[in-house]
């Protein structure tokens, strides 16, 4: 009977690792402008969905849209959240206002605490 074992293989290679560079347009102006940070995305605590919230009541005609770039563009106290967020949010507002009074932390939290 032949022998039955496969000849030994090489093993591949770590695959290259890419780095991270920026391309930069050689014919454009100096500038002293900021990158935008590209961050991971941050949960907002039920302190800033009740800012979000009150936003809301008081400019009740504005979309969700517009909503969005409102708090992204302020210059300070800045929230990032998308639309699917404020609008997840918005079905689930009795709920985060019920959360005030069950904890007296609750506001700087961004999900309840749940002790069993």
């Amino acid at each position: 009977m032949p022998n039955m074992t496969r000849k030994p293989r090489e093993k591949p290679a770590p695959y290259k690792q890419r780095s991270e560079t920026v391309t930069k347009n050689k014919d454009a102006p100096a500038t002293s402008a900021k990158p935008h940070k590209v961050t991971t995305r941050k949960n907002l605590t039920l302190n800033d969905w009740l800012v979000v919230f009150a936003y809301i009541d008081t400019h009740p005609h504005q979309s969700q849209a517009e909503i969005v770039l409102h708090f992204e563009k302020e210059l300070i106290g800045a929230l990032a959240f998308s639309q699917s967020a404020l609008s997840r949010a918005l079905k689930r507002r009795p709920e985060l206002e019920a959360r005030i009074n069950s904890n007296p932390n609750a506001l700087s939290s961004k999900r309840p605490r749940v002790v069993s």
